[in-house]
C-alpha cells in the first residue's frame, strides 16, 4: 500500500506583494488532446524542480508532487498581469510563442480530469481552495477562469481571528480529503488570502510485500552512519535494469491500474550523478530497456514527510516575481498591492505491506522461472518516482536519504 498525502500552500498578502499515451476523442472520431501539449513541459519542470530541491537539501529526504505544483502555479498565473504572468508560465517551461495561454489552461483542465477519472489503481483526491481574508471580492474574469479550468473553491475567513481562520483552513482540507491530510497550519498574522492546492494518493501495488517477510536490517545512510529499518521483501517477476549508462540499477513496480513506480539505487557515492541525468530521455530509455526477471527485492518500509519553502527555489528557476515588489496580482481582486508572501509545499509518503489478501497468484513465465534469481537490496540512499502512465504525469519524485 502506498499513501501519499500532499499539500501545496500559496499564501498571499497585501504587504507592499513527454509523449503522452492518451488522447481525447471528439464526437467526429478525431483525436485531440491539449494535455499532449503540456505533458513534456510538465515532466521537464518536474525534474528541474526536483534537482533544485535536492541541491538545496543536501543529505536530507526530499518529496514533492510536481504535477500539483505545476497546476497550482498555472492557476495562480490567471490572477497575474504583465511580466509576472510571463515569468510564471515560462518558469513552468512553456514557450508562449508556440502555445497559447488558453491551450495551457485547457491542457491542465483535461489533465486534472484524466487523473481523477482514469483507472490509476490509486485513490486520488485533488482540488484547490482559496481562503479570502480582508481582500475585496474576486474579479469576475478570474473567478470564472479558475472555476472553469481548476475547479477552485473560494471561502471567506475572518481576517482578524487568526486562530479561527487557521481552524477553518485545516478543517476544510481535512474534510475534502476524508481526513487523510491533516494540514496543521497556523497563521501568524491577519488572515491574508491563502490558496491551498491539495492532493492525496493511496494505492495498492500489483505485487504487494508480505508482512511476515519484513525483518529489521541495516540501512547505510552514509559511510559513518547506519540505522535499523524494517526491510520488506517480495520475490516475484519484476522489471529490472542494471543500467549500462548510469551508475545505478532500478526496478519498476506497477499498481493495479495506471500507476507506475520507479525505484532507483545509485552506486555508492553516485547519487548526484544519477539525479543530474534524470530527464525525459532517461526515463524513456529505462522504459524500453527494463526486462522482467525473478527478483528478491528488499525495500525499507517508509513513513516520511517533507516541507519545502518554494519561494527562493522559484526565484532560482526564473519566477522571481512571486516574492518581490514587482509582482502584479491585480487580476485576482481590485486590491492594488496583493502579493505572494510565501510558497510552501508539504509532502508525505508511506510505503508499507498492505493489500496482500487481495493479491492474485503470480503467473510466472517458464523462462523467468528457469533463470537464476536476482537479489536487489535498497539498503542505501535511493530515488523513488511515481507516474500515472496514462498521462505520464509526475505524481511524486523523492530522494530517500534516511528511511528511519
Amino acid at each position: 500500500m502506498l499513501l501519499l498525502p500532499y499539500t501545496c500552500l500559496l499564501c498571499l498578502s497585501t504587504m507592499g506583494l513527454w509523449t503522452v499515451h492518451s488522447e481525447e476523442v471528439s464526437d467526429s472520431g478525431s483525436t485531440r488532446g491539449p494535455h499532449r501539449n503540456i505533458a513534456p513541459n510538465n515532466v521537464d519542470f518536474a525534474f528541474s524542480l526536483y534537482k533544485h530541491l535536492v541541491a538545496s537539501s543536501p543529505g536530507e529526504n526530499v518529496f514533492l508532487s510536481p504535477v500539483s505544483i505545476s497546476m497550482a502555479l498555472a492557476l495562480l498565473s490567471l490572477g497575474t498581469r504583465g511580466n509576472t504572468r510571463t515569468q510564471i508560465l515560462q518558469g513552468l517551461g512553456f514557450n508562449l510563442t508556440e502555445i497559447s495561454e488558453a491551450e495551457i489552461h485547457q491542457g491542465f483542465r483535461l489533465l486534472q480530469n484524466l487523473l481523477e477519472e482514469s483507472d490509476t489503481g490509486l485513490e486520488m483526491t485533488m482540488g484547490n481552495t482559496l481562503f479570502l481574508g480582508h481582500s475585496p471580492e474576486l474579479l469576475g474574469l478570474f473567478s470564472a477562469d479558475i472555476r472553469q479550468y481548476y475547479k477552485l473553491e473560494a471561502i471567506r475567513t475572518d481576517p482578524q481571528d487568526w486562530a479561527r481562520a487557521s481552524r477553518l483552513i485545516n478543517d476544510h482540507i481535512k474534510y475534502k480529503t476524508q481526513g487523510k491530510i491533516d494540514l496543521l497550519m497556523e497563521l501568524d498574522g491577519p488572515a491574508s488570502p491563502v490558496l491551498i492546492n491539495y492532493i492525496f494518493f493511496a494505492g495498492t501495488l500489483a505485487q504487494p510485500f508480505h508482512p511476515a517477510s519484513t525483518k529489521e536490517e541495516d540501512f547505510h545512510v552514509n559511510e559513518m552512519s547506519t540505522v535499523k529499518v524494517p526491510m520488506m521483501l517480495q520475490s516475484s517477476p519484476i522489471k529490472y535494469l542494471d543500467d549500462p549508462v548510469l551508475p545505478c540499477l532500478l526496478v519498476q513496480l506497477d499498481y493495479t491500474g495506471n500507476g507506475t513506480a520507479f525505484l532507483i539505487l545509485p552506486d555508492e557515492g553516485k547519487m548526484d550523478t544519477v539525479i543530474a541525468a534524470l530527464s525525459r530521455d532517461t526515463i524513456q530509455r529505462w522504459s524500453k530497456s527494463l526486462r522482467s526477471s525473478w527478483v528478491h527485492l528488499y525495500i525499507p518500509r517508509l513513513s516520511l514527510s517533507g516541507v519545502h519553502d518554494l519561494g527562493n527555489i522559484m526565484a532560482d528557476m526564473g519566477i522571481a516575481d512571486l516574492l518581490n515588489n514587482q509582482t502584479d496580482f491585480s487580476g485576482i481582486t481590485q486590491e492594488p498591492q496583493l502579493k505572494v508572501s510565501k510558497v510552501v509545499h508539504k509532502a508525505g509518503l508511506q510505503f508499507a505491506e498492505e493489500g496482500v489478501k487481495d493479491a492474485a497468484p503470480t503467473q510466472v513465465p517458464k523462462d523467468i522461472m528457469a533463470a537464476e534469481p536476482l537479489t536487489v537490496i535498497f539498503n542505501r540512499p535511493f530515488i523513488i518516482m511515481i507516474f500515472d502512465h496514462f498521462t505520464w504525469s509526475s505524481l511524486l519524485l523523492g530522494k530517500v536519504e534516511n528511511p528511519s
